[in-house]
């Protein structure tokens, strides 16, 4: 692995969020800016092609990444400001798999991505 892909890999693998091509583009130049945008969307590609990283388009048009997760969570998007929420609920979890089950399915893999504006708080605030 080259040096390049291995602060992609760690920029990566530190974000709390799930950025796009560009804004890895702009982490990864601030710490080598020898690395171009050709690198990060081949690295990209390169990565999500050996299931190190998994890609979303959460209906913002752009392509977002996130590694792989040691435990299984769904999304939850803000329309308004485009925040994405990871959580995990037992409650949909057992539900989706009533569901496969009453159809005749084993549920293997699925992904869940709820979409919501917050709700405004009567006291203004």
């Amino acid at each position: 692995m080259t040096e390049q892909r291995r602060v992609i890999a760690r920029i990566l693998d530190a974000a709390s969020d799930h950025p796009d091509v560009e804004e890895l583009y702009r982490r990864a130049s601030a710490v080598d800016p020898r690395i171009s945008i050709s690198t990060v969307y081949r690295t990209v590609k390169l990565f999500e092609d050996a299931g190190i990283i998994t890609r979303h388009e959460f209906r913002d048009g752009r392509a977002r990444y996130e590694t792989i997760p040691d435990e299984h969570h769904d999304h939850l998007i803000d329309l308004r400001s485009g925040k994405v929420v990871e959580f995990r609920s037992e409650d949909i979890e057992r539900l989706q798999e009533r569901v496969a089950a009453e159809l005749g399915f084993r549920l293997v893999d699925h992904r869940l991505e709820l979409y919501g504006v917050p709700i405004a708080k009567k006291d203004g605030k």
